[in-house]
């Protein structure tokens, strides 16, 4: 018999299980910056660390597209949650590099895992792309629009450098990070918001398109760096307080901060911010480079998968990206 405080019971959802995958050719500054010497563009180690604190990155390789990486990254999520890809009834794909202009790079993944069905989409947030899709997926759960939810970013951002461009190149690379989230009696995403601003789509964008079998406008990355420093760490600061206030939580209930992994000085600009020691802060960029919409699963699973981050902390997921986008998600693990 169905009561009436049953009709009413609140749900929540959580993160059940974390997984990441990065392709296998890996490429440290010196690695790169002889590979760049070779077509006369002049970069180094130190000149890379000093300016972004990434030490290496990973690229896919030419057959490797995102759905491919994006695989394993599920894959692991669902076996770390204890869940058959059949129970899933949501995919969702945050990606910049698409394998193709249609059909979604989630409904490729849906294809890779053997099951058919659930709703699968993309989300195109950039480097927010994670916590966009986080959000969406939060939601449909709390509606019970969905039960089980498979979120990934996965990206191949190798693909739309200018390796004549020292500013760009040596910033991004390839991988993809996954959760699975399941709806739950207990709170587990805590709150959430998301922004955007599209005043400023020319500081950070890859502005080609495909007309008539044939690419029109720019195909490469094209960033402004100082004008998106200036913008990411106030945004960051405003959306972390935002969520913050909304969850009912101060600073000190932060355990570890994941900020999109794009610049080391962006991310502990913002912890201290935030009041937060640098210890609290989960920092991958210095391996993976700017991995876009991957880079905060990515960290995520790295941090729980080594242990650093615990089931029952508070953690902060905050992103910044081309549109211009932002936005973050407070979640007990």
């Amino acid at each position: 018999m169905t009561t009436s405080s049953s009709l009413t019971a609140p749900r929540y959802s959580r993160i059940l299980g974390t997984g990441s995958y990065l392709p296998e050719q890996r490429l440290t500054n010196a690695e790169l910056a002889a590979q760049l010497a070779r077509d006369g563009v002049e970069t180094s180690d130190e000149w890379i660390v000093e300016r972004t604190g990434i030490r290496a990155r990973h690229f896919a390789a030419p057959d490797q597209t995102s759905s491919d990486l994006a695989l394993p990254a599920a894959r692991a999520a669902l076996q770390a949650a204890g869940v058959a890809a059949e129970e899933i009834d949501l995919i969702i794909v945050a990606t910049s590099t698409p394998d193709m202009v249609f059909p979604s790079t989630a409904c490729l993944l849906q294809q890779k895992l053997g099951v058919a069905g659930c709703a699968a989409f993309d989300v195109q947030a950039v480097c927010s792309g994670f916590v966009y899709g986080l959000t969406v997926a939060d939601a449909m759960i709390k509606s019970g629009a969905a039960s089980k939810a498979l979120v990934i970013g996965a990206e191949t951002f190798s693909r739309i450098l200018d390796f004549k461009d020292r500013t760009t190149c040596v910033l991004f690379g390839d991988g993809a990070g996954a959760v699975v989230l399941g709806a739950s009696e207990t709170p587990g995403i805590l709150a959430s918001q998301l922004h955007a601003d599209g005043r400023h789509v020319d500081i950070l964008c890859t502005p080609g398109t495909v007309s008539g079998g044939q690419v029109l406008g720019h195909p490469l990355l094209k960033m402004d760096g100082q004008a998106v420093f200036k913008l990411a760490v106030g945004v960051l600061e405003k959306v972390a307080r935002a969520v913050l206030e909304k969850a009912g939580r101060t600073d000190a209930d932060i355990d570890w901060l994941i900020p999109h992994q794009a610049n080391i000085r962006i991310m502990q600009g913002t912890a201290k911010k935030l009041k937060l020691p640098l210890e609290k802060l989960v920092v991958t960029v210095d391996q993976h480079g700017n991995t876009s919409a991957a880079s905060i699963p990515l960290a995520l699973d790295v941090a729980v998968r080594s242990g650093q981050i615990k089931k029952g902390e508070t953690v902060m997921l905050e992103g910044v990206g081309g549109g211009f986008t932002w936005g973050a998600v407070l979640l007990d693990l």
